[in-house]
């Protein structure tokens, strides 16, 4: 099953290596598909595919000039996943920290619940 809510479908984009690397080209400003392409020893078809699940993404728009199909990244999409990350890093470390006082607790307790030793 394949979800389709904005944010699976950005970190499913995200999650192959060649589609990231078309993200940080376009990161560098608008690029033709064919400029794009360069650097990929892959085929035309399966560029057009990385390309498609950006699109379906959010991640990436194409325009039309002329004969020219202009890219451009589109960061929103990053921005909510990025959001996201951020949002769960700081509830674990809201959970983190709790544990470590609890556990902090337990140790004072522990400590003051033992008997002393004889002194010889």
């Amino acid at each position: 099953m394949t979800a389709s809510d904005p944010l699976s479908l950005v970190f499913a984009a995200l999650a192959d290596p060649t589609r990231r690397e078309i993200l940080s080209r376009l990161a560098q400003g608008p690029a033709t598909v064919g400029e794009v392409a360069a650097p990929f020893t892959v085929s035309a078809p399966a560029i057009s595919q990385h390309l498609k699940v950006l699109e379906r993404a959010g991640l990436v728009t194409r325009t039309a000039q002329a004969q020219w199909r202009t890219l451009s990244m589109q960061a929103e999409p990053l921005d909510r996943a990025s959001a996201w990350v951020e949002e769960q890093r700081r509830e674990w470390n809201l959970r983190l920290d709790a544990l470590d006082a609890h556990l902090q607790t337990m140790k004072t307790r522990s400590t003051a619940d033992r008997p002393e030793e004889p002194r010889t």
